[in-house]
C-alpha cells in the first residue's frame, strides 16, 4: 500500500496502545468470555481475550474507538493470540478464522465510524503474536532436541491466521512481540506464500522485544543480529515492543535506527511490572522520553504495549506534534550472516574461516560420536573450531547408516542450547536437498546453505534457489552443472556466470548472497590431467569475481591435498600456500580445520618450493619429487609439531616464537624468567610480549598469517599477561581513583585495553573493566553506579569509531562531567580531535599506547587537570581547524552561486551535431598507437621522480637512474606489446541533450545528469562554473549533445603484475601497473582526439602535438566524475549506463564507484568552445540538500562520497 509509505515520509505516524489493559478495566468473568455462543462450552475461557471478537464485539470496537480519538493512525486488531497454536490451550483452533476475520471487521467499522466525523486516514494493522511457544528452545532441560512445536506447524497456523485477517480487510499485518526469529521466519515465509497465492501486496511491520538489558531476544539473539536475519523480507517498518519502558528501550530504539534502511517504530510497555502487577511510566513521563527520542530522528511510528492507555496514546500525540520522522537512510550492505550475533563481511576481513571436523565424512571422531548418539558431546567438536578461530561452522550428516534428516534436525537443536556455539552462522552442508531444507527449519539465524547446483537442470536449481531465497539464507553454489563437475578454467566460469545470470536474473538473489565453490580437487594424485587442478581454481576465482559482481567464492581446501592422508605435515603445508595464492585470486571462505593452519613463513622452505611446484604445475616431476621428499616429514610429525629447537632461542625470541605460533605450553614459565631478567613486570608487558606482538601484526597484515592463528597468539599473549599480573608492584595511592574500560559495542578486541587496565592499576587505579561488546548505556548506567573518575572506550575495527561516538554524545546529553579516553588500533589524535572531541565538553583524549595511559589519567586527576583540558582542547581546535582547510575563502549562497553563473551568448552559437547518436565500441585497438600519446611525467612522478618529462632524463643529478628506468619501461612495454598483455577498449556515446540549471537533461532517457556549482566567492567578473553550463539550456531551444566515454587497458594488467609478483620480481610487477595505467590515459587522450577531429567533428582542423595535448590546447574538455569539476563519483552510474558498460567493455563499478580494472578511464566530453577545467573545493549544506533532493539520494551518503568538500 502506498499510502503508508507516503504519510511515513510527512509524519511520525500514531500506533495504538494496549487492548489487554483496557479489557481489565471491563473487569469480565467467565459468562462475559463464554457469551452466548460459548455458554455450554466444556474449557474454561476467562482470560482469552482474543475470543471477545467473538462473543464481545462492541467491547473491543469500542477499545479501538477510544484509541482513534486519543489520536492513533493505526490500529492493531485482537488477534495476539488468535492462532491454532495458542488457542489450542483453550480446545478453540477450530475458531481461528473467526477470530481473524471478525477482529480485523470490529476494527474496520471502529475506523468508519471514527471517519463519519473526521477525515483523516487511518489503518488497521493485523496483529500477529509469537505464539506461546518457541521453535529454538527446549521446554525440557533433560532433552535438549526436544521442541514444543515445529516449523511446519508454525508456518500452518499463521498461514491460517493470515487468511482470516486479510479476508476481514486489514491494511497491514505486524508480526509483533517476537521473542524467537525462528517463529518470525515462519510467519514471514507465510505471509509471502499468501499475498503471492493470493497476488496481493500488503505492507509488513516486524517489531522484536529486547527482554532485558543484555539487549538480546529471549532465545538470545542480539539485536544486529535479528535484523540482519530478516531484513529480506523487506519490511515497511522495524521496531521493538513489550518488555521494557521507554527508558530502557530507547538505547535499543538507536541502535535500530542506524543499521535498518526501513522505517523504525516503537511501542513500549508503560514501564516494568511493579510488585502489584502494575506500571507506573505516566503518559506524561512516556511523552517526554518519546519526544527525545523524535528530537533526535529515531523515529517514524510510535505507540504502546502494555499498561499503556488512551491517555499515554493522546500524551505521545502531543509530543511529538511538531516533530520531523526519521529520514530512512539509504544502507548499502555488506555481506552479512547470523547467529545469535552477526558476522558482518568488512573490507578488511580477506578471508571467511569455516570450520569442517562437525562433518560426518571429514572427521571419524565426530561420526562416531553421531552414530552413536552423543549428541552432547559431540558439540566439543563444534566448539573447539570455534576456539581455535572457525567464524562459521559447517554441519553435515551425510552417512549411509544415517537418518540424515532427523541427525541435522538434532544436532542444530543441541547447538541452539549453547550459546557460545550458536552465536556463530552455521553453514548447512549436505548433498540431499531435503536435508538441507531441514536445516533452513532449525535456524533462527541466517545460515549459508551448501550446496545447489545446476546438477538437475534449471528448474530444479531455481526451484531450491527460491525456497532458500524464502528463508533469507545465502547460498553456496557449485561448479556443477548437467554435464557434471567442472575441471577447467572455461568451464568453472561458465557454470558459475550461468548460475549467477539465473539467480540474480530471475530468482532476484542479492548477489552478497551467492557463494560460489569452483570445486578444489585434489592434486599430485599421480594422474597427468589433475595436476592443474590447483592452478584452474585460483585463475578460475579470478574470472568470477570479475564476471560475477558482489559474490564471494569458497571451498573445500581438505580436497586438494587427499593424496597425502595420513602425512598431516605436509596436508597443513599444502593449504597454507594453497590459500596464500587463492586468498590473494579472490577465495575469500573456505571450509577448513581451523587448528591446522601453519604460518607460511614457518613452513619448510624445501617442502614450500616443492608445494609450489605442484599447485602450479611447474615440470613434469613435481609430484614425485614431493612425494619422495614428504616420506620423511611423515616419520617425526606430531600433531603440534615436535621440533624443539626454539626452546634454545634467546629468551626474547622464544616469546617471539610462541606468540607467532600459538604455543602456549611454555609461555608462563618464559614469562617469568623474563621477570627475574628485566626485573620488573611491566618491562616484559611492553617489551618481549609487545614486540612478539607486533611481529603477529606485519604477518598478519601481509597475508601470512589468517585470523585463527591471530587469535591463538592473542590467547598466549592473554595467558602471560595473567602470570604476570600478581608480580606487579601495587602503588596504590590512599584514596584510590575509579576507571572504567570497555571495548565498545561490536568490537570483541581487548588486548590493548587489558594491558592498559593492568598498567593502571599498579599505579593505584581502581580499574572496572566491562569486558568487549559492550552497548553504550551499559557503559554509562554502570559508569553513573560506580561513581567513576574517568571513561576509557576502545576498539581496534573501524565501526567502533562511530560507536565512540554515540558513546560522547550520550555523555553530554546525560550532563557526565567525567574525561573520556580514546584508545585502540583504529583510533587516532586527528579523529579524536575531528570526530568525537566536538561531541563532549568535559575532555576527550586520545592516547595513543598503554605506557602513555599512566600519565594522561594521573594529570586528568591531578591538581592541573583544568589547566592539561585547556591543553588538549586548543591542540585538537588547530587540528580541526588544519582539517577544515581554507576557511577564509567566503561562501555564498546557492541562489548568488547560479545568478553568477557562466553565460554563453547562445543566439551567436550553435552546438556541432556529432557524426553519430548512440554509441559506438572499439575493441582490438592497437598499442602501437597508442604510445605516442602517453605522457610521461606521472610515469616518472610514480616512482619518485618529480620532475617533468623529458628534464628528468636530462637533469646530471636523475638521468642516470631515470634513463635506466626509462630503457626498463620501454623493454617492457616492447614486450608487452609482442606478448599482447594489453587489450585496450574504448566504448563513446554522444547524447542529445540541454540545460536546466545545474541539471544535464537527457533527451530519451529516463535519468538525468546532476552537477554541483561553484560557491566560492568570486572576485571581479570570474563566474561560478558549473559543467551544465556548459551546455545549451533548454530556453536557448537550441540542439545540443554531451558525450561520455570509458577506456580501459584490459583486464590482464593486474594479473600480468601478480604473476611477477609470483616470481618474486617485484620491480616489473610494479612496472606493469604504472604502464597500463600511462596506456588508459594514453587511449584516453587518443580517443578524445578522435572525438574532436572525427567522430564529433567539432575540431576537424586541428593540427597538435602530443606535448600541446598533455598541455590541454585542445577545444572541448573531457573531466571525470570523482575529479575536480564533478566530484560525486556515484555520477559513474549513470555514465555507465548510458555507455552500456555491462554489455561491451564491461568494466565494473566498486561500492566505492572505483572503476575496474584499474587501469581505465572515464568522463564526459563537452565541445563548447569556452569549456573549461575547474574545481569545487567546497559547497555549503544548502548545496549539498538541494543536490541530494534532486539527486534523490540521502544527504548522509553524498557526505560520504564526497567529504572533502562539504563545509
Amino acid at each position: 500500500m502506498e499510502d503508508i509509505r507516503k504519510i511515513l515520509k510527512d509524519k511520525i505516524m500514531i500506533l495504538d496502545g494496549a487492548m489487554g489493559t483496557m479489557i481489565q478495566d471491563y473487569k469480565l468473568d467467565e459468562n462475559d468470555y463464554r457469551g452466548e455462543k460459548f455458554s455450554k462450552y466444556a474449557s474454561s475461557l476467562k482470560g482469552n481475550n482474543d475470543l471477545l471478537s467473538i462473543t464481545q464485539p462492541q467491547i473491543i470496537e469500542d477499545i479501538h474507538y477510544k484509541y482513534l480519538e486519543s489520536g492513533a493512525d493505526i490500529i492493531e486488531t485482537n488477534t495476539f493470540n488468535a492462532n491454532s497454536i495458542s488457542q489450542s490451550d483453550y480446545d478453540l483452533e477450530d475458531y481461528v478464522f473467526e477470530m481473524n476475520f471478525q477482529s480485523a471487521q470490529i476494527a474496520k467499522n471502529a475506523v468508519k465510524r471514527f471517519n463519519k466525523n473526521n477525515k483523516s486516514k487511518k489503518f488497521v494493522c493485523g496483529s500477529i503474536g509469537p505464539t506461546n511457544r518457541t521453535a529454538s528452545l527446549s521446554p525440557k532441560v533433560e532433552d535438549l532436541s526436544f521442541r514444543n512445536v515445529t516449523f511446519d506447524e508454525l508456518y500452518k497456523s499463521y498461514y491460517e491466521q493470515i487468511d482470516g485477517l486479510i479476508k476481514g480487510g486489514v491494511d497491514l499485518l505486524m508480526i509483533e512481540t517476537i521473542f524467537d526469529t525462528l517463529n518470525c521466519k515462519a510467519a514471514i515465509i507465510a505471509i509471502n506464500n499468501y499475498l503471492n497465492d493470493h497476488n496481493l501486496d500488503i505492507p509488513l511491520m516486524i517489531s522484536v522485544t529486547i527482554v532485558d538489558k543484555s539487549g538480546r531476544t529471549l532465545s538470545g539473539q542480539t539485536l544486529e543480529a535479528f535484523w540482519h536475519t530478516i531484513k529480506y523480507s523487506n519490511p515497511v517498518s522495524v521496531g521493538i515492543n513489550c518488555a521494557l519502558g521507554i527508558k530502557d528501550m530507547k538505547h535499543y530504539i538507536a541502535e535500530l535506527s542506524k543499521i535498518a534502511n526501513t522505517h523504525i517504530s516503537a511501542h513500549p510497555n508503560a514501564g516494568l511490572p511493579n510488585e502489584l502487577g502494575e506500571y507506573d511510566d505516566s503518559p506524561d513521563f512516556m511523552a517526554k522520553e518519546i519526544s527525545k527520542l523524535a528530537s533526535n530522528g529515531y523515529l517514524n511510528i510510535v505507540g504502546g504495549c502494555c499498561g499503556t492507555t488512551p491517555a499515554h496514546i493522546t500524551a505521545i500525540k502531543k509530543s511529538i506534534a511538531e516533530k520531523n520522522p526519521r529520514v530512512v537512510p539509504n544502507i548499502d550492505y555488506e555481506t552479512s550472516f547470523a547467529g545469535l550475533e552477526p558476522f558482518i563481511f568488512r573490507d578488511n576481513i580477506n578471508f571467511v574461516n569455516i570450520g569442517e571436523r562437525t562433518n560426518v565424512t571429514g572427521s571419524s571422531i565426530f561420526k562416531k560420536l553421531i552414530l552413536s548418539d552423543n549428541y552432547e558431546k559431540a558439540l566439543n567438536v563444534a566448539k573447539e573450531q570455534i576456539d581455535n578461530g572457525a567464524q562459521i561452522i559447517d554441519v553435515n550428516m551425510d552417512e549411509g547408516m544415517l537418518d540424515s534428516e532427523k541427525a541435522m534436525e538434532t544436532f542444530l537443536r543441541f547447538i541452539s542450547a549453547d550459546p557460545n556455539i550458536s552465536k556463530v552462522p552455521i553453514m548447512v552442508d549436505s548433498s540431499k536437498w531435503s536435508v538441507l531444507e531441514e536445516g533452513l527449519k532449525n535456524i533462527q539465524g541466517k545460515p549459508i546453505i551448501n550446496s545447489i547446483s545446476l546438477k538437475e537442470g534449471e528448474d530444479e536449481f531455481i526451484k531450491h534457489a527460491k525456497k532458500v531465497k524464502e528463508f533469507g539464507a545465502a547460498v553456496i553454489v557449485m561448479a556443477f552443472d548437467e554435464n557434471g563437475q567442472a575441471e577447467t578454467i572455461d568451464k568453472k566460469v561458465k557454470i558459475c556466470k550461468r548460475a549467477y545470470d539465473i539467480l540474480v536474473d530471475k530468482v532476484n538473489f542479492d548477489p552478497k548472497d551467492i557463494i560460489f565453490d569452483p570445486n578444489i580437487f585434489a592434486v599430485a594424485t599421480g594422474i597427468e590431467e589433475h595436476n592443474e587442478f590447483a592452478i584452474n581454481y585460483i585463475e578460475a576465482c579470478k574470472e568470477i569475481k570479475l564476471q560475477c559482481p558482489g559474490v564471494h567464492i569458497s571451498g573445500g581446501v581438505s580436497n586438494l591435498s587427499f593424496s597425502f592422508r595420513g602425512n598431516n605435515a605436509v596436508r597443513e603445508a599444502m593449504h597454507s600456500i594453497f590459500l596464500y595464492h587463492a586468498i590473494n585470486a579472490g577465495m575469500d571462505m573456505g571450509i577448513v580445520n581451523a587448528g591446522q593452519i601453519i604460518v607460511y613463513d614457518q613452513i619448510d622452505k624445501k617442502l614450500s618450493q616443492l608445494i609450489i611446484d605442484v599447485i602450479f604445475n611447474k615440470h613434469p616431476e613435481s609430484t614425485e619429487k614431493l612425494l619422495e621428499f614428504s616420506q620423511s616429514f611423515k616419520k617425526d610429525y606430531k600433531k603440534k609439531s615436535v621440533n624443539e629447537e626454539w626452546r634454545a632461542y634467546d629468551i626474547e625470541k622464544r616469546i617471539e616464537y610462541a606468540l607467532v605460533e600459538g604455543i602456549d605450553e611454555y609461555i608462563e614459565k618464559d614469562a617469568e624468567e623474563a621477570r627475574l631478567s628485566l626485573k620488573n613486570a611491566i618491562d616484559v608487558i611492553e617489551g618481549p610480549l609487545m614486540n612478539g606482538m607486533n611481529v603477529v601484526g606485519d604477518l598478519f597484515g601481509k597475508g601470512k598469517m589468517f585470523l585463527p592463528q591471530v587469535v591463538k597468539s592473542a590467547r598466549v599473549m592473554k595467558k602471560a599477561v595473567n602470570h604476570l599480573t600478581p608480580f606487579i608492584d601495587k602503588k596504590k595511592t590512599k584514596e584510590s581513583k575509579k576507571i572504567l574500560l570497555a571495548t565498545v559495542k561490536g568490537d570483541v578486541h581487548d588486548i590493548g585495553k587489558n594491558i592498559v587496565k593492568v598498567v593502571l592499576e599498579c599505579n593505584g587505579f581502581d580499574v572496572i573493566d566491562l569486558g568487549v561488546m559492550v552497548p553504550g548505556n551499559i557503559i554509562l548506567d554502570t559508569a553513573r553506579k560506580e561513581k567513576v573518575n574517568m571513561i576509557g572506550l576502545s576498539g581496534l575495527i573501524t565501526p567502533s569509531l562511530d560507536e565512540m561516538i554515540d558513546v560522547a554524545k550520550e555523555m553530554k546529553k546525560e550532563k557526565f562531567n567525567i574525561p573520556i579516553l580514546i584508545g585502540g588500533a583504529t583510533t587516532s589524535k586527528k579523529h579524536t580531535a575531528i570526530k568525537i572531541n566536538p561531541e563532549y565538553n568535559n575532555g576527550v583524549i586520545h592516547v595513543n599506547d598503554a605506557s602513555k595511559s599512566v600519565s594522561v589519567s594521573q594529570k586528568l586527576m591531578g591538581k592541573e587537570k583544568s589547566v592539561f583540558k585547556n591543553k588538549i582542547q586548543e591542540e585538537y581546535k588547530i587540528l580541526r581547524e588544519a582539517y577544515n582547510n581554507n576557511k577564509s575563502s567566503k561562501l555564498i549562497s546557492l541562489d548568488k552561486a547560479r545568478k553568477n553563473k557562466f553565460i554563453d551568448d547562445w543566439d551567436n552559437y550553435t552546438p556541432i551535431k556529432p557524426t553519430f547518436e548512440g554509441i559506438k565500441f572499439f575493441d582490438n585497438i592497437s598499442i602501437e598507437e597508442i604510445v605516442d600519446y602517453i605522457d610521461w611525467t606521472p610515469f616518472f612522478n610514480a616512482w619518485g621522480f618529480k620532475q617533468l618529462y623529458p628534464r628528468v632524463i636530462q637533469n646530471d643529478k636523475t638521468k642516470k637512474e631515470a634513463k635506466k628506468l626509462f630503457d626498463d619501461a620501454k623493454d617492457l612495454l616492447n614486450e608487452a606489446i609482442q606478448e599482447n598483455w594489453f587489450d585496450a577498449k574504448a566504448t563513446i556515446g554522444f547524447f542529445p541533450a540541454n540545460s536546466s540549471e545545474d541539471d544535464i537533461i537527457l533527451h530519451n532517457k529516463k535519468f538525468n545528469l546532476y552537477n554541483l556549482r561553484q560557491q566560492i566567492s568570486k572576485s571581479g567578473e570570474k563566474p561560478n562554473y558549473c559543467l551544465s553550463d556548459f551546455i545549451a539550456p533548454i530556453e536557448s531551444k537550441k540542439k545540443d549533445w554531451i558525450g561520455g566515454f570509458a577506456v580501459t587497458a584490459g583486464f590482464n594488467v593486474e594479473k600480468i603484475g601478480e604473476d611477477f609478483s609470483n616470481n618474486n620480481d617485484d620491480y616489473k610487477s610494479i612496472m606493469i601497473k604504472v604502464l597500463g595505467d600511462r596506456i588508459a590515459e594514453a587511449l584516453a587522450e587518443k580517443m578524445h582526439e578522435k572525438v574532436r577531429t572525427e567522430l564529433w567533428g567539432y575540431a576537424k582542423d586541428e593540427t597538435l602535438n602530443n606535448e600541446q595535448l598533455i598541455k590541454e590546447k585542445y577545444i572541448g574538455i573531457r573531466p571525470a566524475p570523482g575529479y575536480p569539476s564533478c566530484p560525486d563519483h556515484s555520477e559513474k552510474i549513470a555514465l555507465f549506463n548510458l555507455l552500456d558498460i555491462k554489455n561491451n567493455s564491461k568494466l565494473e563499478l566498486t561500492e566505492s564507484y572505483a572503476v575496474y580494472p584499474a587501469s581505465s578511464v572515464s568522463g564526459w566530453y563537452f565541445s563548447h568552445p569556452e569549456s573549461r577545467y575547474f574545481g569545487i573545493s567546497r559547497i555549503n549544506e544548502e548545496q549539498l540538500i538541494d543536490y541530494a533532493k534532486r539527486k534523490k539520494m540521502d544527504k548522509g551518503k553524498l557526505v560520504k562520497i564526497f567529504p572533502q568538500i562539504i563545509d
